[in-house]
């Protein structure tokens, strides 16, 4: 894996997951801290969805299938705002229903295309490969935005952290699939669950660096797709990472009188 081809499709590769990283380490810390822990391949299925009817519509590529990923994310994160406001003990199972009842519509749309598994495939593994760096620089804009928004204070409201969440996931499932936007939220985020402020942070961006550089690696050298190699690689960096700090940093009990 020596040819400047092969370097040449995976730092871009990379760098497109380091970008999604940058937005979705933080929203996956509150994800994990509302416990609303599917929300985002729910919302990650909306905006496959809008793909998928971009293509059922004849839309090939451009901004319609954009607009059209990002209004049924919106959609998805408005109708999953109203439910936990409405039915806040119900919210996991409302989000359960909303994932098989999208991916399901998804499914019919593409049940007499004759590239309908490869549509599938491709909105649950992603194309990160496929990454070039002609691409990299909305992934930029789209998820500094996202950063901006919500350090600026936009995940104090509600609303602002669902349209944030509909926004992030837009530009990052037509990259790395909904397989990955899960990975990427939730894995980091159990990582550093019980740590504070930087720390946490730092340490879930090292772990999902780490899981796609060694998935990308990985990946190239076996010829395997590589949004599902990526997930393997990350839930094992997790888990890992979870098994050194039970045996290495676990502090002894305290001593009783």
């Amino acid at each position: 894996m020596n040819t400047g081809l092969e370097w040449n499709i995976l730092l871009p590769a990379w760098l497109a997951g380091m970008l999604v990283l940058a937005s979705h380490v933080p929203l996956g810390r509150r994800v994990l801290e509302r416990g609303i822990i599917f929300i985002d391949i729910a919302i990650a299925q909306f905006a496959g969805l809008g793909v998928i009817l971009a293509h059922f519509l004849g839309w090939q590529g451009g901004w319609r299938v954009q607009a059209a990923a990002l209004l049924l994310a919106a959609v998805g994160a408005l109708l999953l705002h109203g439910t936990e406001r409405r039915w806040p003990r119900l919210q996991e199972a409302i989000i359960g229903v909303s994932f098989v009842l999208v991916a399901s519509v998804a499914i019919l749309l593409l049940a007499h295309d004759a590239h309908g598994g490869e549509h599938l495939r491709e909105m649950l593994v992603g194309q990160i490969l496929w990454t070039t760096w002609d691409d990299l620089p909305l992934l930029a804009l789209l998820n500094g935005l996202v950063l901006a928004a919500w350090f600026g204070g936009l995940r104090k409201s509600a609303l602002g952290f669902y349209l944030l969440f509909a926004l992030a996931i837009t530009a990052s499932v037509q990259v790395v699939g909904v397989y990955l936007v899960f990975a990427s939220l939730i894995v980091p985020a159990l990582v550093a669950h019980a740590l504070r402020g930087g720390r946490a942070l730092l340490a879930g961006y090292l772990t999902g660096a780490v899981g796609y550089a060694l998935g990308l690696l990985a990946s190239a050298r076996w010829d395997l797709p590589a949004g599902a190699v990526i997930v393997c690689v990350l839930a094992v960096a997790g888990f890992s990472v979870a098994a050194w700090r039970g045996l290495v940093c676990r502090r002894p009990p305290p001593v009783l009188d």
